[in-house]
């Protein structure tokens, strides 16, 4: 699974001029879902967008995770993370997961987020989205369950 994730103020989705999902401060995460995707990697990114120490203590040093602040997750599926656009001028997508693998694994990621007690708000699946996101500070970071060390 890859997933973009953005620290923000607040974050916000809209489907049909309907606003579908909406968070204050915490973090935004754009996630894509790979056809070699599981559980195993669900957990593993659940496990990073909740511990990761990307928020600011009182001496503005990132020691502090989602759980510690207690914010929210912005959850927003997103296949074109696995697009690829090396060649040509338009982007394929035959390393993104078809809809009927992702969508499952993509709520699995967001049960594992709530479990550990995170408010989620979530995007539409395979809907035409808005997505409007107040960056804080910036800070925007790549995740991939498949790029390990």
């Amino acid at each position: 699974m890859r997933a973009v994730i953005q620290r923000v103020s607040e974050a916000s989705v809209t489907v049909d001029k309907e606003i579908v999902g909406a968070i204050g401060p915490g973090l935004c995460a754009l996630i894509g879902v790979g056809p070699d995707d599981t559980e195993a990697d669900a957990r593993w990114l659940s496990d990073k967008l909740v511990d990761l120490r990307i928020f600011e203590d009182a001496a503005g040093k990132m020691n502090l995770s989602l759980a510690d602040t207690k914010g929210a997750l912005l959850a927003i599926s997103q296949f074109t993370l696995f697009g690829d656009a090396r060649t040509g001028r338009r982007p394929s997508f035959i390393d993104a997961a078809r809809p009927e693998v992702a969508q499952p694994l993509y709520a699995k990621l967001c049960e594992f987020v709530r479990e550990k007690g995170i408010t989620v708000a979530e995007g539409r699946f395979r809907a035409t989205m808005q997505v409007r996101i107040m960056n804080e500070g910036p800070v925007t970071l790549l995740l991939d369950s498949k790029k390990l060390f």
